[in-house]
């Protein structure tokens, strides 16, 4: 069963250096019908004008990953942790019992444009810790490659929940296809571009969940670039 989020349907913060579009209930935006999706809490697509950006704050007991689009996005946090974020890296943050942390653009001229996901871990309470990997440019060509793992290998960043992230960078009429085993779903995020599911158009922001199917098969008509969350 395919369940559609559209992107204009998302909610949205406006601020005079942030727009961000919130798929699920995020700070004042409320929709009882997207709370969560499984352990997946919160997935917000991010512009940040130049020099713009979240001073410091604070979390606890999330899973805090960050993928760019477009510009890059400087980190600090209370561990130590800093640097610069850039297309085709991954970031994790685990907040754990507390956290402190800085996300800025980190030019004054061009807009950073990005990602920005929350899962909710499987343990509270736990140290709070920092990951940046850079993805394999080659593994994401025309297929789903795994970027984000609770046993991670190379190239994959650490999630501490029963969840997976997979990133796919498709030319215009490749087809890719992510299995999917019993008693798991998936969140599709079309990051940019546009795709066909199972005959449905998807554009870029649009979504799917999908549950109870033995697996995802998209096609794209146009260069695009996708995530999957593959969730218990």
């Amino acid at each position: 069963m395919l369940t559609i989020r559209r992107s204009d349907e998302r909610g949205q913060t406006r601020t005079n250096w942030l727009d961000s579009r919130h798929t699920f209930s995020f700070g004042e935006y409320r929709d009882p019908s997207f709370i969560n999706f499984g352990a997946l809490r919160v997935l917000n697509e991010d512009r940040i004008a130049g020099g713009g950006g979240f001073r410091p704050h604070a979390h606890t007991d999330m899973e805090i990953l960050t993928y760019i689009l477009e510009g890059e996005l400087e980190h600090h946090d209370s561990t130590g942790a800093g640097g610069i974020v850039r297309p085709g890296e991954i970031q994790r943050m685990s907040a754990g019992k507390g956290i402190t942390h800085s996300e800025v653009n980190s030019s004054r001229e061009r807009p950073c444009h990005m990602l920005q996901i929350w899962i909710v871990p499987s343990a509270e309470g736990l140290e709070p810790s920092y990951e940046q990997q850079a993805i394999d440019r080659d593994a994401v060509q025309n297929r789903f490659a795994r970027i984000a793992a609770p046993e991670p290998l190379a190239c994959e960043v650490r999630i501490l929940q029963d969840a997976e992230i997979w990133a796919a960078q498709l030319a215009a009429d490749n087809e890719a296809i992510h299995p999917i085993a019993p008693g798991r779903r998936a969140w599709l995020q079309v990051a940019r571009g546009q795709v066909v599911l199972n005959d449905t158009s998807l554009r870029s922001g649009d979504a799917a969940a999908v549950t109870d199917e033995a697996s995802v098969m998209v096609r794209a008509r146009e260069p695009s670039e996708l995530l999957l969350f593959d969730l218990a």
